[in-house]
C-alpha cells in the first residue's frame, strides 16, 4: 500500500456523537432533526460512497459513456467466459475486507453503496430476481458489519435512467423512467424484494429509493416516493429512508408539506469551486459565504420542516502531476474548501458522504496506482478521452475548445434565443452542455468505449486477474491528505 505525504498538527477536542466505538445492535430510527439508536444515542452518520463497484462510472474506472455500453464492448471483445472472469474478479477486488478495516480506522461510521438494477434483473426477464444481486450486497454488507459500520442502500440506475447523467447508465440523455409506469412498478417491487431481505438487520442505516432523480414534470417524483414509501413500509416498517430531492438532489420545492414518518432528506452539495473549470477556492469571506448560502438553499425543506439532513454526495475533484503543474497548490486550495464545507455541516450536526472511496485518481479516498498493470494498460486511452472531454467530470475543452467552440456557437444561432433555456434541467444545464451530453457523453463516448475494450482483446484469465487486481486496497494508493481530513472530522479533531 502507498500513500501521499501528510501535513499539519490535530488536537482531540472531545467525543463525538457518531463514534464507532459504540456497537451497532438496533435499527437507527430519525429523531427530530436527527437519528437515534435503540438506546437513544444520537447518531451522525458521516461517511463516504463506493461509487465504480455495484454501478459503474465512466471516469471512476476509466471507460467513456456508460456502465451498460462499456460492459457490452468488452462482452463482444472477451467472449462470455472471460467476460464473466474479468467483472467477477474485479468485484471481489473492488472492496474487501481491507478496505472495510482501513473505512473503519478513519472513524467513519457509514458506506453509501450504490447499485444498478441490472444486478437484480434484466430488461428481456423483468421481475425474476437474480441471487447474484443480493449475493453482492450481502458481501459489503456483512463486511460492514464486521467492521461496525453502518450501510446505507443506493439504488444508483434504474430502467430508463432516472435522470439525464451518465451515471443513471441509459445509453441517452433523456430521464425516461418517468415516461413508463412499468419502470417505475418494476423498481417498487425491486425495493420490496430488498426490504424483506434486509428487514431487521441492524447494520443497514436505511434505503436511498432513488440517486437524484431529475423529474421535468415533479409530480411523477412526488408519485414514485408516496408508492415506494408505502411498499417498502408494509415490509419493513422499521428501517428509515433517504429521500433525494429532485434535479439532482436540490430540489424540494414540490414535495408534499407533510414530510414522511422516518425520513431523512438529501442534498448533494457539490461545489464548482473544487472542479476544474470552476474559480480557486481562496477561503476568502465572500466564497465563504457563497458555500454557506449553496448550502442552505439546499437545506432549507429540511429545515423548515425539522427534518434530519443528509449530504449524501460531495467533494472535490483533485489535481495531479501529469495535468497541472501547480497541482499541489491546486490540492490544497480543494482540501481547504473540503474542510470548510465539513465545518458547515459540523455545525447543526449534518451527517454526509462525501464522493467517493475508491477511482484511478479524480476523487478517491483511495486510489488506483498509476503503475498497476490496469493504469498502464488505459493510460493512452484515458489521455486521449481527457484531450476530447468525454467525461463530464472533472475535465476541461482546453484541447478540443477550438473545434467545439465554433460548433456550438453555430448549433446556438439555429435555436431562437428565447428557447435555448426551456429544455430541463435548464438552468441548472445550459445550452452548451445539453449539446456536450449529446454529443461527447454519448455519442463520442460510445465509439470510445469499443476502443477501450480493445485493449482488453487476447488477454489471458491470469492477466485479466492481474489487470483487476489493480483495484485491490493492498495494491492502490491512499490519499493521506483527504483521509485526514475526514477522520479529524469524524473523530472530533480541530486543526491546532
Amino acid at each position: 500500500m502507498a500513500s501521499s505525504a501528510m501535513n499539519g498538527s490535530t488536537k482531540m477536542t472531545g467525543p463525538s456523537v457518531h463514534s464507532g466505538t459504540n456497537p451497532i445492535n438496533s435499527i437507527l430510527k430519525v429523531s427530530g432533526t436527527g437519528l437515534i439508536d435503540g438506546n437513544g444515542r444520537k447518531v451522525v452518520l458521516k461517511g463516504a460512497g463506493l461509487g465504480g463497484h455495484l454501478n459503474m462510472e465512466n471516469f471512476i474506472t476509466g471507460f467513456s459513456g456508460h456502465e451498460s455500453e462499456h460492459r457490452a464492448a468488452m462482452l463482444s471483445v472477451l467472449g462470455p467466459e472471460k467476460y464473466k472472469f474479468f467483472f467477477d474478479r474485479f468485484l471481489d477486488y473492488f472492496f474487501t475486507s481491507s478496505d472495510a478495516k482501513f473505512f473503519a480506522s478513519l472513524g467513519v461510521n457509514c458506506l453509501r453503496i450504490p447499485f444498478n438494477y441490472r444486478h437484480f434483473e434484466d430488461d428481456l426477464n423483468p421481475g425474476i430476481y437474480k441471487e447474484e444481486g443480493f449475493q453482492l450486497l450481502d458481501r459489503i454488507v456483512n463486511l460492514c458489519a464486521e467492521q461496525n459500520l453502518y450501510v446505507i442502500l443506493d439504488l444508483h440506475a434504474v430502467p430508463g435512467g432516472q435522470n439525464q447523467d451518465w451515471h443513471s447508465d441509459s445509453g441517452t440523455n433523456k430521464a425516461l423512467f418517468w415516461n413508463f409506469k412499468e419502470f417505475q412498478d418494476r423498481m417498487i417491487n425491486l425495493w420490496v424484494a430488498l426490504a424483506k431481505h434486509y428487514r431487521g438487520n441492524p447494520y443497514i442505516a436505511g434505503y436511498n429509493p432513488l440517486n437524484e432523480p431529475a423529474d421535468p414534470e415533479h409530480v411523477n417524483l412526488v408519485n414514485f416516493y408516496n408508492r415506494v414509501e408505502k411498499a417498502i413500509r408494509e415490509v419493513d416498517p422499521d428501517h428509515a429512508l433517504f429521500i433525494d430531492g429532485n434535479t439532482y438532489a436540490i430540489d424540494f420545492s414540490h414535495f408534499p408539506s407533510t414530510p414522511f414518518h422516518n425520513t431523512v432528506y438529501a442534498c448533494h452539495d457539490y461545489s464548482m469551486m473544487g472542479f476544474p473549470t470552476g474559480e480557486a477556492y481562496l477561503g476568502t469571506p465572500t466564497q465563504k459565504a457563497k458555500l454557506r448560502k449553496s448550502f442552505e438553499r439546499k437545506a432549507a425543506f429540511m429545515r423548515e420542516k425539522g427534518v434530519p439532513i443528509w449530504n449524501g454526495e460531495f467533494g472535490p475533484v483533485y489535481a495531479s502531476a501529469e495535468d497541472d503543474k501547480d497541482f499541489a497548490t491546486v490540492n490544497s486550495q480543494r482540501f481547504a474548501l473540503l474542510k470548510e464545507q465539513l465545518s458547515i455541516y459540523r455545525e447543526t450536526d449534518v451527517s454526509w458522504s462525501i464522493w467517493l472511496y475508491k477511482d484511478i485518481g479524480y476523487q478517491g479516498m483511495v486510489h488506483v496506482s498509476p503503475s498497476s498493470p490496469y493504469m498502464q494498460l488505459i493510460s493512452s486511452f484515458l489521455a486521449k478521452k481527457k484531450a476530447l472531454n468525454l467525461d463530464f467530470w472533472g475535465c476541461s475543452d482546453s484541447k478540443v475548445a477550438h473545434v467545439y467552440g465554433p460548433f456550438l456557437k453555430h448549433l446556438k444561432e439555429m435555436v431562437p434565443e428565447h428557447l435555448r433555456a426551456t429544455k430541463y434541467p435548464s438552468p441548472l444545464w445550459t445550452f452548451e452542455r445539453q449539446v456536450e451530453r449529446v454529443v461527447r457523453e454519448c455519442l463520442m463516448s460510445e465509439y470510445m468505449g469499443l476502443e477501450m475494450a480493445e485493449l482488453f482483446r487476447g488477454k489471458s484469465e491470469e492477466e485479466l486477474d492481474e489487470l483487476a487486481a489493480g483495484f485491490k486496497f493492498e495494491n492502490c494508493v491512499v490519499r493521506d491528505e483527504l483521509n485526514l481530513i475526514l477522520r479529524e472530522d469524524a473523530r472530533g479533531y480541530v486543526e491546532s
